[in-house]
């Protein structure tokens, strides 16, 4: 029998799941204190929590015969992840959970600020009958621009549809394909959809990517009159200059779930107070999960995950991946960090979503290309999608992102010991490769068709140039005269006069107005700034 331990309030229909396997013994316990689960830990196969729950490293190490952590939710910020590995025990959640119930509110919300359905139930309750002032506008014939296709994107896309509204998404991650089966127009330049749409909704995942993403100079080439609705993430819209061009008559309607800081500070609330006479605002405080169906959604999923767990099925939704063999997961760890920052470089360095990616890995790690391979997709996805990826769940993630992935491997390498190389498209082929060197010392040793040294670390500002004299001295200037210091610098080029890579190690991110400065340099070709 597995014994399995409920520490958080979960819905009915997750605990019936659980009750009616044979082979489980369930205990449910929602308000058990931590001092108290730390005494009974032990005896437990598999403990399912919420948010309330500390999963402490002490907890873990109690755990004697724990070969499972559920967490009934997407965040797993209280279960200490490097523990739980290093013991070999899965750690699984509950992505997607509540993708009706975000999307609902989103369609609540749009609907309320172009109908006015708040301001007009105030109004009755004010014993008023005002009903001139409460002229609003169909959804029918709108033009919808939706951020982020994925699961909840697309059941907006869905519903907006049937309203019959025209639906436009910017998503670099999803296949065409996908789009054309929902009736949606892919773009893939954000710019050219937010010049053409009525109402925009955002469905992504917040990351150094889309973080201020609808900032200043995207709302300028906004239609006038346009509306906003986030139920994705607090930080993708810069609330700075959101206020700005509601203050300036641009936006007529704003509805938010999400916020940069939650609960909102004061005086982000007092300026859409101010505002709430000129500009159509609906508020609610992260709700989009807060459906009856969403909670058992999560429950049940949850409850699948942990059963599959315990009897050696494959799950869906790992956020770790256990490594019984602990010799083994030390004796490849410096190729499985590398693989991981070759994918971010390369997720950074492309101009557009991935679309397919190629494989290698050589030498006598070959022999371990599985997990390496899955580790570089880690790499990339991490940067796409806003829940946990790992090595367990890289390949499952990449395949609903309609990313093909193409592997090979051989103990025959060209130059180094051991050797990673990465091949992706994204309109136009893109590659990065490196090595572990003695000492477990990981370095990228090819960008394109560059031969290159550089310590897959930190910031990084990589740039494409003329090779002629003063290039550097350029940017150097500009760096310094914003206060960014230089820490290391690496050229490559093809041959001498023709086009050279570079790339400083610097000890500060970069502003945008300074990268948008060096990419004025006449001399400059492409220059982006990445972090690993």
């Amino acid at each position: 029998m597995y014994k399995v331990l409920i520490t958080d309030p979960i819905a009915p229909e997750g605990i019936e799941l659980l009750e009616k396997d044979p082979e489980v013994e369930v205990y449910n316990e929602p308000e058990i204190s931590y001092e108290e689960l730390l005494e009974i830990i032990k005896d437990f196969d598999a403990i399912i929590t919420r948010s309330r729950t500390p999963v402490t490293k002490e907890l873990i190490e109690r755990g004697e015969k724990l070969k499972v952590i559920g967490r009934a939710g997407v965040g797993v910020d209280n279960v200490d992840i490097e523990t739980a590995t290093k013991k070999g025990i899965l750690v699984v959640n509950t992505p997607g959970a509540n993708t009706i119930g975000a999307t609902e509110l989103t369609m609540m919300h749009m609907l309320t600020i172009m109908r006015n359905g708040h301001k007009a139930h105030e109004n009755i309750l004010s014993y008023r009958w005002d009903r001139k002032k409460f002229m609003g506008e169909e959804l029918y014939g709108k033009t919808l621009g939706i951020i982020g296709l994925g699961n909840i994107g697309s059941q907006v896309a869905i519903r907006a549809k049937a309203f019959g509204m025209k639906v436009m998404a910017y998503d670099p991650y999803i296949p065409k394909e996908k789009a054309d089966r929902l009736g949606v127009k892919l773009v893939d330049n954000l710019h050219d959809m937010l010049k053409e749409i009525d109402v925009l909704t955002i469905h992504a995942p917040l990351t150094h990517e889309t973080k201020n993403m609808i900032d200043e100079k995207e709302f300028e080439i906004m239609k006038d009159g346009v509306y906003i609705v986030n139920c994705a993430r607090g930080g993708i819209i810069n609330e700075r200059a959101l206020i700005k061009y509601m203050e300036m008559g641009k936006i007529k309607g704003v509805a938010l779930d999400v916020y940069s800081k939650e609960p909102p500070p004061p005086e982000f609330v007092d300026e859409l107070k101010r505002l709430a006479d000129k500009v159509n605002i609906s508020l609610s405080p992260h709700i989009g999960a807060n459906t009856y169906e969403s909670q058992r959604n999560v429950a049940v999923i949850v409850a699948q995950q942990v059963l599959k767990a315990l009897k050696g099925q494959t799950v869906e939704y790992a956020v770790n991946a256990p490594f019984p063999d602990l010799s083994v997961l030390t004796l490849i760890k410096p190729y499985l960090d590398l693989a991981e920052k070759l994918g971010k470089f390369l997720v950074q360095w492309s101009d557009e979503g991935i679309r397919s990616v190629h494989i290698e890995v050589r030498g006598d790690i070959a022999e371990h290309f599985q997990p390496i391979s899955s580790a570089v997709l880690k790499g990339i996805l991490e940067e796409v999608v806003d829940f946990p990826v790992n090595i367990i769940n890289a390949f499952y993630v990449a395949r609903d992102r309609g990313i093909s992935v193409e592997e090979l491997s051989s103990e025959e390498t060209p130059d180094f010991k051991h050797y990673i190389k990465v091949v992706v498209k994204d309109g136009r082929e893109k590659v990065v490769a490196g090595t572990v060197l003695e000492g477990q010392i990981p370095r990228i040793t090819e960008i394109d068709n560059y031969k290159v040294d550089i310590e897959p670390e930190g910031i990084l500002l990589v740039f494409e140039n003329k090779d002629v004299p003063g290039v550097i001295g350029k940017i150097g200037s500009i760096l310094g005269g914003a206060n960014i210091n230089i820490a290391g610098f690496r050229l490559g080029r093809e041959k001498k006069g023709g086009i050279a890579i570079g790339i400083l190690n610097l000890d500060d991110p970069i502003p945008e107005e300074v990268l948008e400065e060096i990419k004025k340099i006449p001399e400059i070709l492409f220059v982006k700034q990445i972090l690993l």
